[in-house]
């Protein structure tokens, strides 16, 4: 069942439900019900990397970004561990923002096989999303890796 969409306004005739005052779902806390949504999430992140040619890209910057972080850590001068977390949040929020992108494909894809263009609206401002939070990781390697490779090139230069 789809619903056309004129004008990019909603049907007029649609109402919101009120959830706050239903339950929608209940269950009770198990360790084996969050095993099982570990198992669940597990296998979305193996869908992402599977299927999304960029997540492979992301997976070689993120260990590129800690192997260099960790060999300056070793041969130039320790990160702080202001550093290390702005590092981690940096790399998690691309990740983040890329297996919401790949979330949001795979939904457009089931809501609408055909070209749509409220569809390609929602999945160019995923994308986008994404293309964001990938140059905002690259500008934080740049803070945190720029200044400890000028001092190792300087070591170099001036060495015997």
């Amino acid at each position: 069942m789809s619903v056309e969409l004129k004008n990019d306004r909603p049907p007029e005739n649609r109402t919101a439900k009120r959830l706050d005052t239903e339950v929608l779902y209940e269950s009770p806390f198990t360790l084996k019900g969050r095993v099982r949504s570990f198992r669940h999430a597990a296998g979305g992140i193996w869908f992402v990397l599977r299927s999304q040619h960029n997540a492979w890209l992301h997976a070689v910057a993120t260990v590129l970004a800690f192997v260099l972080a960790g060999a300056l850590h070793v041969f130039v001068r320790p990160f702080t561990w202001g550093q290390w977390c702005v590092l981690v949040m940096a790399v998690a929020q691309v990740w983040v923002a890329e297996t919401f992108n790949t979330g949001l494909e795979v939904l457009a894809a089931a809501i609408s096989p055909d070209r749509h263009p409220i569809v390609k609206i929602a999945k160019d401002v995923a994308a986008a999303a994404v293309l964001m939070s990938a140059l905002g990781a690259i500008i934080v390697g740049a803070i945190l890796f720029v200044p400890p490779l000028a001092e190792l090139v300087g070591r170099l230069v001036t060495a015997p």
